[in-house]
């Protein structure tokens, strides 16, 4: 069993200190410990091997959606807190992400979204999809959502972190908080907004799988999933001219280098930059 984690990283900040670390190289380190220490609360920490390793990180790209750049930041404090911690070293080059050009985001057209969500024929499919899209939340964010998550007073959802105290708000579209309340009389759920047939919560393969059906039916030529959906809200509201520190909260980026990757990617014409050509 993983002994005090309060402890342990109050141990291992003093030894990054000590070799004098950057102040926010200590604290990006102190958070990803305390995240990894968390998910293996239950293990004997000596045993945990580069499979177990390799099983978390893939967790966190599944249900956080997690940037290359946080992986390496997660990977560099596994790999110093066993150096430190057990004079061990668990040889985690192999889970690092490969060094390649960074290719554009996959996303959605206005045009394709639109045909996405014409072509569902399910109320609850289609607030999935609503939500996915209008708010920009991650799929684990969405099965995780309670009634109570839902204000419709402030016209807002509450987007609470599974691992500690913390939350975000996000605003309510108001077509989305109409199919709501028709999804609500129809189905009735009890305590989750979208609860499974024999589950309490909604199953992510279930929403992978009708997000791909109804992009077969909308004709849309990409791989469509809900990654992309997350995608497609962040460039199209940097295309809008939102600033970029509110999409950084709303998606619930803990970097804003995270959201940066966006803004290189959005079409600048739409934003009236002038052409050198038509200067001449």
């Amino acid at each position: 069993m993983c002994p005090n984690i309060k402890s342990i990283v109050s141990d291992f900040t003093e030894k990054l200190c000590a070799h004098h670390y950057a102040t926010s190289t200590v604290k990006t380190y102190k958070n990803a410990l305390i995240k990894f220490l968390t998910a293996f609360k239950d293990y004997e920490l000596e045993q945990i091997s580069i499979l177990h390793v390799r099983s978390y990180i893939r967790h966190l790209q599944i249900q956080e959606d997690i940037s290359v750049a946080y992986q390496k930041q997660i990977l560099a404090t596994i790999d110093k807190f066993y150096v430190f911690y057990f004079k061990q070293k668990l040889n985690l080059s192999s889970l690092y992400p490969k060094r390649k050009s960074e290719s554009p985001p996959n996303y959605l057209t206005a045009s394709e979204v639109r045909s996405l969500l014409s072509h569902c024929n399910n109320l609850k499919h289609l607030c999935v999809l609503k939500i996915l899209y209008g708010c920009g939340l991650r799929v684990s964010e969405v099965i995780s959502l309670v009634l109570k998550d839902i204000d419709p007073k402030a016209m807002r959802l509450i987007i609470r972190s599974p691992k500690d105290q913390k939350y975000r708000t996000v605003p309510l579209p108001k077509s989305l908080f109409q199919s709501l309340r028709k999804y609500y009389s129809a189905y009735g759920p009890k305590y989750y907004l979208f609860e499974g047939q024999k589950t309490e919560k909604y199953a992510v393969k279930s929403i992978q799988n009708f997000i791909k059906k109804y992009a077969r039916a909308a004709t849309i030529q990409k791989n469509v999933t809900h990654y992309v959906l997350r995608h497609s809200y962040a460039i199209h509201q940097i295309e809008k001219g939102i600033d970029i520190r509110y999409v950084q909260y709303f998606l619930g980026h803990h970097s804003l280098k995270t959201t940066e990757r966006y803004t290189r990617f959005t079409n600048l014409l739409k934003h009236g930059m002038a052409n050198p050509l038509d200067s001449l």
